[in-house]
């Protein structure tokens, strides 16, 4: 029963296909892809630029330099031939990169140099007879090395962090906070830090944690190449305290007394360094000298410092009644 089923679709599918109608159509179809194939191989025997990559490989390194530049690089070729080449090129596996031997261009001053002229004819090895190389980007290899010199330097973070409003950048931890980096002997002596690739962050209200590249130095390789950055804000809170009042530079035998003797300290701080702040650590001051050499009913009071992390510290008032006694 299956196979008489089958034979049946198979014969209504047969006869619309060969029908006077979709046979005029088949004949059409054919020959619709037949001056598309002609269309194509008339494209492809025509003449193109197209820009191909082309690995360029350091080998035969020796086990006791250490590269300071990428082994590796891609060079981009602007190829100039038929189209059938240039699919060979794209498509395929015609070309397969170019290799050169380390010592070939090695220099005592650490440095090798591929030219421009060296360089395509490298390349060319690996095209076709036909094929013309229109340009090279980059149009030399050159590459760094040194036998182990090295040097630990500090990171710093470059870029620009703003908080939100009511916050500020309580802690910015940077891990690793240095790294080891290998140049020539002249490019490490100048070298006392190195910098991360520019981080803006405006209106920070919550921690931050990026991975953050190292600036590149030409001729200098870092290990590791890239730092984790963790930036904290804090909300700012305003908080008061009562201080004494002190007096400063006040000769043997006499006591300057203040009216009052406290004064209101007012200042804005981290919500998470409240705690750790005292009011042991706030200073106010009368200054004798100034009052001897200035005499008036009252004498002026000076914040002259805060506690770490303390911002915007403002006393009540700038002046008190006093009295000095003889002791």
């Amino acid at each position: 029963m299956n196979d008489f089923r089958l034979f049946h679709i198979f014969g209504l599918v047969r006869n619309f296909l060969f029908s006077w109608m979709n046979r005029e159509f088949l004949v059409f179809l054919f020959f619709l892809i037949l001056s598309g194939a002609f269309w194509l191989l008339m494209s492809l025997n025509e003449t193109y630029e197209k820009e191909i990559e082309v690995p360029v490989q350091l080998v035969e390194v020796p086990k006791n330099v250490v590269l300071i530049s990428d082994s590796t690089v891609n060079v981009r070729v602007a190829v100039r031939d038929k189209g059938f080449s240039l699919l060979a090129y794209l498509y395929g596996n015609k070309v397969r990169g170019v290799k050169i031997p380390f010592r070939n261009y090695a220099k005592n001053s650490g440095s090798g140099l591929v030219p421009s002229a060296e360089l395509q004819k490298l390349i060319y090895r690996q095209l076709f007879n036909s094929s013309q190389i229109v340009s090279v980007k980059p149009d030399k290899f050159e590459y760094f090395f040194n036998y182990g010199l090295k040097k630990h330097v500090p990171v710093k973070l470059a870029g620009k962090i703003i908080p939100g409003q009511s916050y500020y950048l309580s802690r910015v931890f940077i891990e690793p906070d240095s790294v080891e980096i290998y140049a020539s002997r002249e490019i490490l002596d100048s070298i006392k830090y190195v910098s991360t690739k520019l981080l803006n962050v405006s209106n920070l209200t919550d921690t931050l944690v990026r991975n953050v590249d190292l600036n590149r130095i030409k001729g200098v390789k870092y290990v590791p190449e890239n730092v984790k950055v963790s930036i904290c804000p804090d909300i700012l809170t305003e908080e008061k305290f009562e201080v004494p009042i002190v007096a400063v530079n006040m000769p043997a035998g006499k006591v300057l007394r203040t009216f009052p003797s406290r004064v209101t300290v007012t200042f804005t701080v981290g919500a998470s360094m409240f705690r750790s702040i005292r009011p042991e650590g706030f200073k106010v001051v009368a200054d004798y000298n100034e009052v001897m050499e200035n005499p008036s009913e009252k004498c002026n009071i000076y914040l002259r410092s805060v506690p770490h992390g303390v911002r915007n510290a403002r006393i009540s008032f700038n002046q008190v009644d006093y009295l000095i006694e003889e002791q």
